[in-house]
Order: structure tokens, then sequence, then C-alpha cells
């Protein structure tokens, strides 16, 4: 890990670097094109050429797609714990997400014309969901979950089948019951690929939701245009800012759980007092050994860990604004103040008792968040960007009248005598 104090040489240059501002590598760029490319010209034959080598799985055509039978034998598969937890959490989320719906509205602007907006969901969205490590059930829940919420009629999933060609049935249980319609068993840039482009098999979508690692944030960065999308969530992170009333056994556990990630994943934990450093650091060590994942979470220790004693927490707060962090875990005495300083985090989680597993899993906001610097830039994933957004505009002849005069002289400005005439000619005699 690596620890520093205010008072150490190191520290205001690696405070500087805590200020990112995340751009593609070179190499992930160049073959996430090529990628695409594949994609675009070979279609099917390049997602099960490229599913064979890098999740060495042998699909065709026809098994490209979950089928009714998997679905079937998923549902069987698991536990009534499992069936629960689904249930309680699609429950919280669904009901999170429909308060964050937009409503038609509509109103008279000053010349006298109606003017105002509909919502309609999107016909047909794909939802990425990575898969490797371990069965993201939860990021099943929290993507297609909020599609669902926001009624739009086509979901496709894609995410990495295994080597049998079989994805995990937990999560094809969650993905049923979140509303997906299609489960596509392709992961990395080449589902994002086949979701934006289309293929024979794979009828393109028109927004694309979901994390994934850094070559599907890059394939999702190249395809804008082509397709709208989210946001660019690439690995986990958390930043904790904590003064003296931390409990750092608290604090040392939420930092293992976000290194539980592993691969790129960051954990940060911002103080300024010394001794709940110290504290918090052997927590980690004592805390480590027993976890399953111990091994990951060493290699995320070690290099993308950080440890740093502040001045003071106003110091902290610029350090947390500067970072933007995906979760940001807030623990200070006064609470309220500190959180309105807060500007930039994805989602932020207040007092010692707020893990954010329960975040990650439950509560009902999306744990889809910007991360890499993109807070600053992108919120986490809402229920209506599932909604497309369309203005409405409606005059009558009174409003035409009034409008006519400003819209002459824009017209005259701007040498667009056809704008000037196309409403002239509507209060001529008829």
């Amino acid at each position: 890990m690596k620890i520093l104090s205010h008072t150490d040489p190191g520290y205001t240059s690696f405070v500087r670097r805590l200020n990112r501002r995340a751009l593609p590598e070179a190499g992930v760029r160049d073959l996430v094109a090529e990628i695409i490319a594949q994609v675009a010209q070979k279609g099917d034959e390049a997602l099960i050429a490229y599913t064979r080598r890098f999740d060495g799985a042998v699909l065709n055509a026809k098994s490209l797609f979950v089928s009714d039978a998997e679905f079937a034998a998923a549902r069987k598969a698991v536990t009534p714990a499992t069936r629960e937890a689904v249930r309680r959490s699609l429950q919280n989320i669904q009901a999170f997400a429909k308060r964050g719906l937009r409503k038609d509205w509509s109103a008279r602007n000053a010349e006298g014309a109606i003017v105002g907006e509909r919502f309609t969901p999107f016909d047909r969205v794909g939802v990425y969901v990575p898969g490797g490590k371990a069965p993201l059930v939860s990021t099943a829940l929290m993507t297609a979950g909020f599609a669902k919420a926001a009624k739009v009629s086509e979901i496709i999933a894609a995410t990495p089948c295994g080597p049998d060609g079989s994805v995990n049935a937990a999560l094809l249980y969650a993905l049923k019951a979140a509303g997906v319609t299609e489960v596509l068993k392709v992961g990395g840039a080449q589902a994002i690929a086949a979701l934006a482009i289309g293929t024979k098999t794979v009828r393109p979508v028109d927004r694309i939701f979901g994390p994934g690692n850094r070559f599907v944030v890059e394939a999702k960065r190249q395809l804008v245009g082509a397709v709208s999308i989210d946001l660019l969530p690439g690995p986990s992170e958390i930043l904790i800012l904590a003064d003296q009333t931390g409990n750092p056994e608290f604090i040392a556990a939420d930092m293992l759980a976000q290194a539980e990630h592993g691969g790129d994943s960051m954990v940060g934990f911002v103080t300024d007092s010394k001794a709940l450093l110290g504290k918090v650091e052997r927590a980690i060590e004592r805390q480590t050994e027993p976890l399953s994942r111990a091994r990951i979470i060493r290699e995320v220790l070690k290099s993308g860990t950080f440890l740093l004693h502040v001045k003071s927490l106003e110091e902290g707060i610029a350090i947390a604004n500067a970072f933007a962090p995906e979760h940001l875990s807030l623990i200070c005495a006064d609470e309220k103040k500190t959180l309105a300083r807060i500007r930039t985090a994805g989602a932020i989680y207040l007092g010692n008792l707020s893990p954010v597993a329960v975040g990650d899993f439950l509560a009902g906001p999306s744990h889809t968040l910007p991360t890499g610097g993109a807070g600053r830039s992108f919120s986490g994933l809402r229920a209506d960007q599932f909604q497309r957004r369309t203005s409405i505009v409606k005059l009558d002849r009174k409003a035409v009248q009034a409008s006519l005069p400003v819209v002459a002289e824009f017209a005259r400005i701007e040498g667009l005598d056809a704008h000037g005439r196309s409403t002239a000619i509507r209060m001529e005699k008829e």
C-alpha cells in the first residue's frame, strides 16, 4: 500500500496525480478498433471467433443467445435464498428508478405558443454485464431493472459465457427476473460492437448501458455516434474520507470489499487523523488473511491502494473532489456541512454504518457509476437515461403573430430568408 503523510517529500506530487483525466491507452485503443472493424465486416463469424479466443467457448450462430431451455434450467437451479435476494433487491431498485423517471409537461411561452416535453422509453436497449471472476448478479439487476422500470420493451443483455458455453444460473435467473428479453453469450469489446452495429443474428440497440473492463469502456467510447451510451464505467474504486470519528475496522472492511473486485481497482483512504490511519493500516492486514479472495485483494493493496494523512479535513475534501471517486464513504463529525462541499462523487455513503456493499446489492440506486475521474462529467446510471426526450411546440395564429417580428429579425441577421418567409406566410390571408 502507498502510505503518505502531508509532511512526506512525495506527498504533493502524488496528490496532484489523483486529479485524473482518463484517456485511452494506445494498445487498448488499437485492439478495440480492430475488433470493432472485424465485427462490422464479418458479423457473427467475428463474434464466434473472439468468443473462442478470449473465453475458450465454441459457439455457432444458433447458440450465440441463451435458449428458453437454458432459462428454465437456471430457474430450477437457483436456491430459494437467491430468489428472495433477487426479489428484494429488484423491489428497491424499481421503486427508486420510478421516482427518477421524467414526466411529460407543457406550458405557454411569452408569445403564447404551447411548448413542452414528452418522454418515451427507448424501444430496444443493451445492457452489458461483466463476467470472468464472479457472476455479477447485482449488475444485471441494477441495469436491466432500471430499463424495465422505464418500460423499455426490448432489453438485450450481453455477458461472456464460460468455456462450456453456459452462463451462470443465478445470473440468468436475475436477468430474466429484471425483464431481459434476450441474452447474448458474448463479452468484451466484440459484444459492444455487436450491440451497436448489429450482425445477422444480433439486432442493434438504441442505447448501451453497463460497466466493463478497459476494453469494454474503450469500445463504448469509440462507438458513440453509432449508438448512444450511458457513461464510461470501468474498474471499481472507492475513496474513504474520515476524521477521528471513523471506525477503523469498518473502514478497512470497506476497502477490502472494493479490492475484492481485483484487476485495476483503486482503493483510497484519506484522513486528518494520523492515529486513525495507523489503526486502519493494521486492520487491513488483520482482516485480509481469512478472506477467500485474499490473493486478489493483496494484488490490489500492492498496486492500487493508498492511505493519505492530510493536514486538514478541508484538504481531504479538495482531494475527494479532484479524485471524483466512483464510491465515496464520508465519515466525519460535521457530516451535513462536509457533504455540502462534495461535488464530484458517483455515489456517497454517509457515516460509519453505511457499507458500500449495501449500495452494491440492495439499497436501490444503481451501482453503475462513473470511474476514472469521469464523475466530474457524468452521473451514475439513472432511470431517465432509458427515456427519449422530445420537445413539443404548437402555435395558434395569435402566437405566430407575436413570434413573427423576432423570427424575422433572426432570419435577417443570419441571412436565412426562407426561415422568415416560412413564418410570415402563415399570417397571410387564406
